[in-house]
């Protein structure tokens, strides 16, 4: 962006000649002027050593012409370069010395106050020649040696063009529109200097990327002839396998024909061999029937001799049956509804000692606890459990209520299972209160005060008639000898803990 203003040779030469004094000269005389009064809170500036040589710019002479000539256009590192010095100077000025618009300005960070107030600050240095000189005073005074030869109107060789060209603008010395030009001028060379260098870098580039597509091509033909002569290679394979294949086919072409003659042949002969087949099997249907009529007859011999075998065992079981039930009527039997061991549950034996004819009969002398199952097999077997010999036994570890309710509970399975009459016998002084009901076919019983469960056990196989299976279950040996010299059949409680562990 161009900065353009006025040309500053208008100005009254005491404004002029206070611009350009470096900040460390004395204030001028009496006679000459009063200087500014300094705003209060600014500090005084400080002087410059009176060894230190001054610069001052020229007073430039008024051009003829009633208006003056338009400034050159900027190129732009040379505008970045005076926003850039005169963004440096802002701070250092006095508070009074700088214009309101730069004010906020002046108090941005370094590398913010160039880079967001540079439209101000162009603005500024176009619109106000004083504030532009008193830039140019700090930034000369800066400069050293550099500065004095552009004030003098001159640029040495190995001068910086840009930074010549912003000094030339800033002090405007005689002549500096043609330092301007030199350093445009510079700059552009410069710029068209890089954009050729660029341009040879890119073209040296497309040299070396055309030189290796070149070698990469090269590499690649040799790969595509390689790869040329291993296709004609194995076109010559596949060709000799074809005339292997095609000499294979004409053979199996002359086998398929021989194959169809014999499935002609063998067709022929399948032809004959099923009008055998069906003559023979016309045959055999004929010879079936005749067998089956011969079986129809055996049948009906065989319908009328079981009719007959049949007739005789229901006469047989009819005598019987007639012969049971005149018996029954005879001896005036009537159903029951109570059996032995409930008797024996309510009263004492007269004769507790006393053993019923033919009792002997039935004593087994075994304790195999397979025979659990057998026996309770038997037709209107009873069932005689040692309560707590069994429980105690089994699951000891258990309260003795929880024992009990527990054997109960698995005697129901076997009652229900077997259809078995089941009687469990405890030990107590006296009948146990709130006890579960016991489940359908299990009696539960209790001995007396001054009787013990064993003596109850031997008193239910007492009471049972002669000729009825009673198994009775304790590991105590005198309850065991006990029944068992009454005829009933002795097992140790691990038979019914492995049967109850089994249902």
């Amino acid at each position: 962006m161009p900065l353009t203003e006025s040309h500053d040779d208008n100005l009254p030469q005491e404004e002029s000649v206070a611009a350009v004094r470096h900040p460390g000269e004395d204030a001028p005389a009496a006679g000459a002027g009063t200087p500014p009064e300094q705003e209060p809170g600014t500090e005084p500036e400080l002087a410059e050593p009176e060894s230190e040589p001054r610069l001052s710019v020229p007073e430039p002479e008024p051009e003829p012409g009633p208006e003056p000539e338009p400034e050159p256009t900027l190129p732009e590192p040379v505008r970045q370069r005076i926003v850039a010095l005169t963004a440096a100077v802002l701070p250092v000025l006095p508070g009074d010395e700088v214009p309101v618009p730069l004010r906020r300005v002046a108090k941005f960070a370094p590398n913010r106050r160039a880079r967001l107030g540079a439209p101000m600050i162009a603005a500024q240095l176009t619109a106000d020649p004083l504030f532009r000189q008193r830039i140019t005073a700090r930034v000369l005074a800066d400069s050293g040696d550099l500065g004095a030869a552009v004030v003098a109107g001159t640029a040495p060789a190995a001068a910086d063009p840009v930074e010549v060209a912003a000094l030339a603008y800033l002090a405007r010395p005689r002549g500096w529109r043609e330092l301007i030009d030199a350093s445009g001028a510079a700059v552009r060379a410069e710029a068209d200097k890089a954009v050729v260098d660029e341009l040879v870098r890119e073209a040296e580039q497309r040299a070396t990327r055309a030189e290796h597509d070149r070698a990469v091509a090269r590499v690649e033909a040799d790969k595509l002839r390689d790869e040329l002569a291993r296709v004609r290679d194995e076109l010559g394979q596949l060709r000799e396998e074809n005339r292997q294949l095609a000499r294979t086919l004409r053979e199996a072409q002359a086998r398929e024909r021989r194959a169809a003659e014999l499935l002609a042949t063998e067709r022929g002969r399948a032809t004959r061999a099923a009008t055998e087949a069906d003559a023979e099997l016309r045959r055999a249907r004929a010879r079936l029937a005749e067998a089956e009529a011969a079986a129809g007859v055996a049948r009906a011999s065989a319908k009328e001799a079981r009719s007959v075998d049949d007739a005789k065992l229901w006469l047989l079981l009819e005598t019987i049956g007639q012969a049971a039930v005149g018996l029954r009527r005879e001896l005036a039997l009537d159903p029951v509804d109570r059996l032995p061991a409930d008797f024996v549950a309510d009263t004492f034996a007269d004769q507790p000692n006393a053993t019923p004819a033919g009792a002997a009969t039935r004593a087994r002398d075994t304790d195999d606890p397979a025979r659990l199952d057998q026996l309770l097999a038997l037709p209107k077997a009873h069932l005689v459990v040692d309560g707590y010999n069994v429980t105690k036994r089994g699951f000891g570890e258990m309260s003795l209520e929880q024992q009990r309710k527990r054997l109960i509970t698995g005697l129901g399975g076997i009652a229900a299972q077997t259809g078995d009459e089941v009687t469990v016998v405890f030990d107590g002084a006296e009948r146990m209160h709130g006890l579960p009901p016991a489940p359908r076919g299990v009696r539960v019983l209790f001995s007396r005060k001054g009787e013990t469960a064993d003596e109850l056990i031997r008193r239910l196989v007492r009471a049972e008639p002669p000729g009825r299976p009673v198994v009775v279950v304790s590991s105590d040996r005198e309850v065991a000898d006990g029944v068992r010299r009454h005829g009933a059949y002795p097992l140790g409680a691990d038979s019914l803990l492995r049967r109850l562990a089994r249902s």
